[in-house]
C-alpha cells in the first residue's frame, strides 16, 4: 500500500513540475540600444516592449542578423539568447545612409520554463 501511494505522489510530483507556465506583460522597455557605422551607412537598433535583463543581448543579435540578411521587415523571427529565446517583429526603415531596424517584443521562453506573452494596454 506504501510503495502505491509513494508511486502516485511521485507520479503527481512529476507531472506538476513539466507544466509550463504561462503569464503576460503590458509594460517593456522602450528605445535604443545600438548605433553602429557599416560600408552601407549607419544603423540603430531599437527595441520595444523589450524585459531589462535581456535587451541588449538581443540588441546585438538583432544587429547581426541584420547584417548577415537573415532579418526581413515585418516578419516573425526567433532569437536565440543566454536566458531566454524571443520571439518579435523587425521593422526596418531606410532614409539616405540611416537604417533603423526596430525590433518588437512578443514573446519571451525564458529557459526558467515560463513564457511571457506582451499584451497591449488600452486607453
Amino acid at each position: 500500500m506504501k510503495k502505491i501511494v509513494f508511486c502516485l505522489l511521485l507520479t503527481g510530483a512529476s507531472y506538476a513540475q513539466s507544466t509550463p507556465k504561462i503569464s503576460s506583460y503590458k509594460y517593456g522597455y522602450n528605445g535604443m540600444e545600438l548605433i553602429a557605422s557599416c560600408k552601407k551607412g549607419t544603423v540603430i537598433v531599437s527595441t520595444f516592449n523589450a524585459k531589462k535583463q535581456i535587451k541588449e543581448e538581443i540588441a546585438e543579435k538583432v544587429y547581426s542578423l541584420f547584417v548577415a540578411n537573415k532579418i526581413r521587415n515585418n516578419i516573425s523571427i526567433t532569437i536565440e539568447g543566454k536566458e531566454a529565446h524571443v520571439t518579435g517583429k523587425c521593422k526596418i526603415l531606410k532614409k539616405g545612409t540611416l537604417t533603423t531596424v526596430n525590433f518588437y517584443y512578443e514573446k519571451i521562453f525564458w529557459f526558467s520554463g515560463l513564457t511571457e506573452i506582451y499584451r497591449k494596454t488600452i486607453g
